[in-house]
């Protein structure tokens, strides 16, 4: 096969060259308006192409690839007095798999334990290049289904206005769970 993104050979769909000189992650931090983290991987402009993938089959793979140099490496250095739990925002499978599910998978460790299919949005109304506005009259209406008095990490691929984010968390805080921090690929902000 061919690397997507120097078009030359390769056993991967992005050739080891490649992930290593262009996809090394550079983290950034936001602080949402509740006081929650936000931790990003990657500016959303530097790998927005890779992310669309995600409406394709072979979003699986790339997925994989930037969950490993990222997700990955964050759970084997991440340390906690507990184990916590991780939980993938939209968990709703789409075009075969979940995006979502494919970064929470990539944080198991001896810390952090992944569960799935415990948030889910019960309106599937798309956001993607959408305005504050129109994400604040559409909000996800997400149910949770699991464990209360736990913490908890919440994963997503982007953060935009950070509305997603804050309602999820304000959900989980009303079933009695610390929300840690999030984790997302990308950070769609400018700045």
């Amino acid at each position: 096969m061919y690397c997507l993104l120097c078009g030359g050979f390769s056993y991967s769909h992005i050739c080891k060259d490649c992930q290593d000189s262009l996809l090394k992650p550079s983290v950034t931090k936001r602080v949402l308006s509740d006081s929650l983290e936000v931790y990003s991987f990657y500016k959303y402009s530097h790998i927005k192409e890779l992310v669309l993938t995600k409406h394709k089959d072979i979003g699986y793979f790339v997925y994989n690839i930037l969950a490993k140099r990222t997700f990955k490496e964050f759970a084997k250095n991440f340390s906690y007095k507990q184990k916590v739990y991780s939980i993938a925002i939209d968990d709703n499978p789409k075009d075969g798999y979940s995006h979502t599910a494919i970064l929470n998978k990539h944080l198991k460790s001896k810390y952090i334990k992944p569960v799935f299919s415990k948030l889910r949005a019960q309106n599937s109304v798309s956001y993607s290049g959408k305005s504050l506005d129109f994400r604040l009259n559409n909000p996800r209406d997400f149910k949770y289904d699991f464990k209360r008095d736990i913490e908890v990490i919440l994963v997503d691929d982007i953060i935009t206005t950070g509305t997603t984010l804050k309602e999820a968390s304000k959900v989980l805080e009303n079933e009695g769970i610390r929300v840690l921090f999030a984790l997302t690929l990308a950070d769609a902000r400018d700045t």
